[in-house]
């Protein structure tokens, strides 16, 4: 028996957010959300329900994002701002835009 990462779907209030995937991601979310269901005895009767809970595995284990989190002191608690986008340049780096001093 494989240890999938995905294991019980929590039943909580959702928020609708729309998206589209491509026909092999959606492919696999099936045939995931078979198996999930063998896995775990809780059949999904929409896969599309396995979606959040993925989002949310892959949230809580990516450890570049749990550190700037912290960083910027968004930890998800109730009032705080939402997790923002991290910049691609370094703290304190010049834009990109700003030309360089002659030498």
């Amino acid at each position: 028996m494989a240890n999938l990462k995905l294991g019980a779907i929590a039943d909580d209030k959702p928020v609708k957010v729309t998206v589209e995937l491509p026909a092999s991601v959606h492919r696999d979310l099936v045939a995931y959300s078979e198996i999930h269901g063998r896995e775990t005895g809780q059949s999904v009767a929409d896969p599309a329900r396995l979606i959040a809970p993925m989002i949310e595995r892959f949230m809580a284990t990516d450890r570049g994002f749990a550190k700037l989190r912290r960083a910027s002191g968004r930890d998800g608690r109730m009032g705080s701002p939402g997790p923002s986008i991290p910049s691609d340049r370094p703290a304190g780096a010049a834009p990109r835009h700003a030309s360089r001093e002659a030498e």
